[in-house]
């Protein structure tokens, strides 16, 4: 070590209180840029594992596919394993005492499905040959006979058929009735006799509404016949974007006419066919990573510009007895390499031991409240320390860089009289007169500090700045990023749903609201009519329709489709309230009053975006026109009008918005009965919408009340999925916020608190000249309100600015209208004040009770 760098080391341990300051400050930027690494990392595998864990570990299904392809397939360099299944189809068990669930449902895997599927063993084994079974637990729980391990059964095995259908009815298509009961019938096709060789649990992948109880059988590939065709599911060797591009080859080359992706799990990896999803992932990441550096170098470059600040007379003797510029230059890196040798490995354990204890925190809470099967963990990949350290060290570098080159420059004349900070002249702190007039002399004294030591109030503006900027940002990502997931969801806001035919009486479904763990529930009736809408009303997409094809308006009006939706008088009641009806105010004679849905989200397949739109352009008081519409004739008939109580983009539980062309008109039971009460000859249907603590026990109470022509949908699953990826969402983005919040308070607080200490002779000497204590407060708060008003005077339009960008990168794949964050705004006015005002009160604590001679004679070495 030369004698520059020894002394560099002695400087760092004299001045041990600003030493401890830096290396904080780059502790929390690197266990910040280490914790977003890893919550990044963990979250996509507590996803995954989800994902495999509900639905199979598995890439690539290639369908009906026969033992040559199936060879070619396994041979395939990207082919890691290979799945066969089968669905072998229905048979009958008349033992079901759930007429809902009148069959049985034969599924064929191999030895490898048995492993990559989520197949929960209760009893006994798993098959090991084509005629031995084993039955979900379910059927054991709701069949007449008891069966047992080692039972013989023998099924007609078919396919279920109505004559309707074109193609076999599957497990998603819950039992067909109609007025005159069941429709559908198997058609066998063979007749087998299995050993029962063990008991499962219900597969996650059965549909609660699916007519079938799964059986797994077991598919030998050695006795596949060349007529025979299965589905091959293949786990392929590395999973990136390529997987498309090579199972279309595949396909294409095999002639294997059908294949399909497990998209969800391939998303989880970043891997999707969707460009300008990509797009969005790549732009916001890319901004997302450029705040974190910003905000990292502004913490440690004024940590190491203060620091050659301090060290000026040093340097400058150093120069004065022949260091040269690049000895002095590489003291200011040296200083980095050491701060960046200690706080580089602190700073990445402190990142991976937050993360670690916040998810032992809330895995309690996520398994809880989702009813998740698996738990987060931390994951720490050599990627995530790769790109912890290489950023860290380069955020020091560039911190470093700017203050090395100045002391490279310092000469020592200059250096040692400590002239090069502060130049003045009448014209830099010349103030204007109203200022003394407004706020008196403390103000103008305030003031010129802040001009005189110009500098030092640049680097503090410039770190307010930052944390704004950081702030405003990061709040903005994460309302957006929640509302571009809750965009991608279908708008599931209930667990079960109850539906009949047009023939189904509120009799049927209002006992069914009052069964186990329901919640809260909604019983509605939908009926579909008609409305023609004047063209300067219409959604702005129908007018480019319009412009295009003027033949579409029938005189100057575009036709709707409406859903007039009917909810119980209670839900209506709570809906109401909840948009800011007084439903007592709206009800006039010879009115129907409505709550038109005018603001709704919709995926254009074109676009391949999710786009937010208002469906119509109209005011409170204005009516509708509803009209029945004959498609055999086309002839329409007029129903009644309804008057627009309030306009509003909430959704009552249970009904699916329209798309533009269409609307969504929400009224009462009793409204409804009178608008439809003049004879009016369309159908409508009643559904019951049920939220539920324990969705699969009240299934199960409601199948045994509920009357035969009732269909039940547990959708619970599906719901499950979308708030567990919005609730990670927030857990992710919140987490970032309090790390973005914890490294801004810091970089302002290290910036002020450094800055007062080194104005201690300038205190003293305002003081020796008669200024009193109070005097001094109040200069100290007009500099702190000079600095708040200066930093949201350049960061509030800097952070609208980088908002937008960031509504660009969104607008890819999501469209929707942008907006402020007002609230947030609000909160970081008040809170720079706040933040300057705590900062400055803690550093003049230390200066207000200093010695004025002491004071005087004080040099910032």
């Amino acid at each position: 070590m030369n004698i520059v760098n020894k002394l560099t080391v002695r400087h760092l341990k004299e001045n041990k209180r600003r030493t401890l300051v830096t290396i904080i400050g780059v502790i929390i930027s690197v266990a910040m840029i280490t914790a977003v690494a890893t919550l990044g990392v963990s979250f996509l595998d507590l996803l995954k594992r989800q994902s495999i864990a509900d639905e199979g570990h598995w890439h690539v299904v290639y369908k009906e596919v026969h033992t040559e392809q199936i060879e070619a397939i396994k041979k395939d360099e990207h082919t890691k394993e290979l799945i066969l299944s089968r669905d072998l189809g229905y048979a009958a068990l008349n033992e079901s005492q759930n007429e809902n669930k009148p069959y049985v449902f034969i599924k064929q895997y191999n030895e490898q499905g048995f492993k990559n599927f989520p197949i929960e063993l209760k009893e006994g084994r798993l098959p090991k040959s084509e005629n031995e079974i084993v039955i979900s637990h379910e059927i054991k729980r709701n069949a007449k006979v008891d069966y047992q391990i080692g039972d013989e059964l023998t099924f007609d095995v078919g396919n279920r058929w109505t004559e309707a259908t074109i193609e076999p009815l599957t497990q998603t298509d819950s039992l067909q009735r109609g007025e005159t009961g069941v429709i559908e019938e198997i058609r066998t096709e063979i007749a087998q006799t299995y050993t029962v060789v063990g008991i499962i649990e219900r597969p996650t992948w059965e549909p609660t509404w699916s007519p079938g109880y799964t059986i797994i059988n077991y598919i030998d590939e050695k006795n596949l016949t060349e007529n025979e065709t299965v589905n091959a599911i293949v786990v392929v060797n590395k999973v990136n974007r390529s997987i498309y591009k090579n199972a279309e080859k595949l396909a294409e080359k095999l002639d294997i006419p059908s294949k399909s992706f497990n998209n969800e799990l391939l998303r989880y990896y970043g891997v999707t066919n969707v460009d300008t999803l990509h797009v969005t992932l790549y732009s916001l990441c890319g901004i997302i990573m450029g705040i974190i550096i910003i905000g990292s170098i502004s913490l440690i470059y004024n940590a190491f510009a203060i620091s050659v600040s301090e060290r000026a007379r040093h340097l400058g003797m150093l120069a004065s007895v022949g260091a040269t510029k690049k000895q002095k230059r590489n003291s200011v890196f040296f200083e980095g390499i050491i701060i960046g040798g200690i706080s580089i490995p602190i700073g990445i354990v402190s990142g991976i031991a937050g993360i670690g204890v916040t998810f032992y925190f809330i895995n309690t809470f996520i398994n809880e409240a989702l009813n998740t099967t698996e738990s987060l963990s931390v994951v720490v990949t050599p990627m995530t320390i790769f790109v912890a350290c290489f950023v860290s060290a380069l955020t020091i570098f560039l911190s470093t860089y700017i203050p090395a080159r100045k002391a490279s420059k310092v000469s020592a004349i200059d250096a040692i009289r400590q002239t090069e900070d502060v130049k003045l002249t009448g014209k830099k702190v010349k103030t204007s007169k109203l200022v003394r007039k407004l706020f008196g002399i403390e103000a103008e004294i305030g003031l010129k500090n802040l001009k005189r030591n110009k500098r030092r109030y640049q680097a503090t503006v410039f770190s307010l700045v930052i944390s704004i900027v950081l702030f405003l940002t990061v709040a903005f990502f994460t309302s957006n990023l929640q509302k571009s997931v809750e965009l991608s969801q279908d708008n599931i806001n209930f667990d079960i749903q109850i539906s009949g035919s047009n023939t189904t009486v509120e009799e049927d479904l209002r006992p069914l609201m009052n069964v186990d763990f329901v919640t809260e529930s909604t019983l509605l009736e939908e009926v579909q009519l008609h409305a023609w809408i004047e063209e300067n009303q219409i959604a702005e997409e129908l007018k480019q329709v319009v412009k295009e094809d003027p033949s579409v308006l029938e005189d100057g009006k575009y036709p709707y489709y409406v859903e007039v939706i009917g909810l119980d008088e209670e839900s209506y009641e709570a809906y109401a309230k909840e948009v800011g009806v007084n439903i007592d105010s709206i009800h006039e004679d010879g009115v129907l009053p409505a709550i038109v849905i005018d603001q709704v989200s919709y995926k254009d397949y074109d676009l391949n975006k999710v786009i937010e739109t208002k469906t119509i352009h109209t005011t409170r008081g204005e009516s509708i026109d509803l009209f029945n519409l004959n498609y055999e004739t086309g002839e329409r008939s007029y129903v009644n009008s309804v008057t627009i109580a309030a306009l509003t983009d909430k959704i009552p539980m249970g009904v699916h918005t329209a798309h533009p062309g269409g609307l969504n008109i929400i009224v009462s039971a009793s409204t409804l009965g009178q608008l439809l009460s003049d004879g009016f000859e369309g159908e409508s249907y009643k559904y019951l919408y049920l939220s539920s603590s324990n969705p699969m026990a009240t299934q199960e109470a409601i199948e045994e009340v509920k009357s035969p022509n009732l269909y039940v949908y547990n959708i619970f699953k599906n719901r499950q999925q979308s708030e567990q990826v919005i609730l990670l969402m927030s857990v992710f983005t919140y987490g970032f916020i309090v790390l973005i919040s914890a490294i801004s308070v810091a970089n302002i607080f290290n910036t002020i608190s450094t800055s007062i200490s080194l104005r201690k002779r300038e205190f003293a000497m305002l003081k020796s000249v008669g200024m009193t204590p109070s005097g001094f407060n109040r200069m100290m708060n007009y500099e702190s309100i000079f600095y708040g008003l200066k930093a949201l005077l350049y960061g509030l339009p800097i952070s609208i600015v980088v908002m937008i960008l960031m509504y660009l990168s969104f607008n890819n794949t999501f469209e929707y209208g942008f907006s402020l964050p007002w609230l947030e705004i609000i909160f970081v006015i008040i809170a720079i004040f706040v933040i300057v005002g705590s900062s400055m009160l803690y550093s003049i604590k230390k200066v207000k009770k200093q010695n004025i001679i002491e004071g005087l004679k004080q040099e910032n070495i």
